[in-house]
């Protein structure tokens, strides 16, 4: 399995966000997790990702303890958050090249960020500043930094929110085509998108 749950629960303060919360996705898997805004799946994401830690129950990741091996967990997996933080000021190679460097790439970064702007349908805005970029490229550099350490797991939290319909056919396609490689969670609270893409 690559990722198993265990009655996961979660609190901030008094606010119980998650309770007894267990799923297992196995290994190749493009897993759809749907529910409505506030319902938890940004938070169990971040649990799974080694962002924040669940109040109780076990988290797994390639059979790794998301708690006691976040670091080695965050190696595997490839997180594109809700709020896709990015450096606006930066240009896109520039960007992924930094990207690479936090991941510790060293061999080849040039040939390794060309490969993944070409795969993320990056090449003709990559000359240009992210701030520039519609919210669809923003999207794609998500996903190119995402995919820049060639994870096992790539977890996308509402990966098309926001976009127009041209922007989340192209998005929804690089996803389906991702998930012949990894195993893919992605969360959404639109019941076509996971039809569209598990």
């Amino acid at each position: 399995m690559s990722i198993v749950l265990k009655n996961i629960d979660k609190k901030y303060g008094q606010q119980l966000a998650l309770a007894g919360l267990s799923f297992e996705i196995g290994k190749g898997e493009i897993v759809g997790f749907i529910g409505p805004n506030g319902a938890g799946k940004s938070t169990t994401m971040k649990i799974i990702t080694g962002y924040i830690p669940p109040t109780s129950g076990e988290v797994y990741v390639n059979g790794l303890n998301a708690v006691e091996q976040s670091l080695e967990i965050k190696r595997l997996i490839g997180y594109l958050p809700e709020s896709n933080p990015l450096y606006v000021d930066m240009y896109v190679r520039e960007y992924l090249k930094y990207i690479a460097g936090i991941y510790g790439i060293r061999n080849k970064v040039g040939q390794k960020v060309e490969e993944i702007i070409e795969k993320t349908g990056l090449a003709p805005e990559a000359h240009k500043k992210i701030g520039a970029l519609s919210k669809g490229f923003r999207q794609r550099v998500g996903l190119a930094q995402a995919l820049i350490h060639d994870p096992e797991i790539l977890i996308l939290d509402e990966p098309t929110s926001g976009l127009d319909p041209n922007q989340i056919v192209e998005i929804r396609n690089l996803i389906s085509e991702i998930g012949q490689e990894k195993t893919v969670m992605l969360s959404t609270h639109i019941l076509q998108e996971v039809e569209a893409i598990c």
